[in-house]
């Protein structure tokens, strides 16, 4: 399995490859814009995920950080998430990503921390959503909002390189199959699962992958 350290190295060649690549702005017609803010930051203490072992020894590997949102929240209750939300008045999705982050891990980073962007992608519940990749780096430490999350977890980048990833399904509602990302024992469901996989492809494998056709399962949008 692939190993990727949280050092400088890793930091210029994510900045590299998201500025070779040409990220693709939804059709804003319609939909509500969104941000969400992912994270490239360290093990650190550990993933606190079940299913993946020696969490410890891996402290200053690199990682994206996740939550599960809060049990409470009317949309989407549980899930695993990135730091994100809706973009306020005059808000740019940047400055979106930052304040939620912020505001929902505790993690204050400025612009220049921001590598670049990937591709929109636009939810069933009419979303066009906008990952803003941005450098954490080691040491990141965080203090997330119990009304909005209910667990702030940091997954090995290797995590998201295992061979069974990604996890493809088909269903009834869709010609487009349904992508997942599996971590430890369990699995992350589109459209969080699809912006992973695509990091993992551009900043990672450095490969143009798109990701906007796959289909998100019913639980995310019902």
């Amino acid at each position: 399995m692939s190993s990727f350290v949280c050092d400088d190295d890793l930091r210029v060649k994510i900045a590299q490859r998201l500025g070779q690549f040409p990220a693709r702005r939804a059709e804003s017609a319609g939909l509500r814009a969104a941000a969400v803010a992912v994270v490239v930051t360290d093990v650190g203490p550990g993933a606190d995920v079940p299913g993946i072992r020696d969490q410890r020894s891996w402290s200053d590997q690199a990682a994206l950080l996740l939550t599960r949102r809060s049990e409470s929240l009317r949309n989407h209750p549980g899930q695993w998430a990135f730091p994100g939300g809706r973009l306020e008045a005059g808000e740019t999705s940047v400055a979106a990503a930052l304040r939620e982050a912020r505001e929902e891990v505790g993690i204050a980073l400025a612009e220049t921390d921001v590598l670049g962007c990937l591709d929109d992608f636009v939810t069933r519940s009419g979303f066009a959503m906008t990952p803003i990749v941005v450098w954490g780096g080691a040491g990141l430490v965080t203090r997330s909002d119990p009304a909005e999350v209910a667990s702030v977890h940091r997954i090995p980048l290797s995590e998201f390189c295992r061979s069974d990833a990604p996890q493809l399904s088909y269903t009834d509602t869709s010609d487009h199959p349904v992508l997942r990302m599996p971590v430890g024992d369990d699995a992350i469901a589109t459209p969080t699962a699809a912006l992973i996989y695509q990091f993992r492809e551009v900043c990672l494998m450095n490969q143009a992958t798109r990701v906007a056709h796959f289909e998100q399962p019913e639980f995310a949008w019902r």
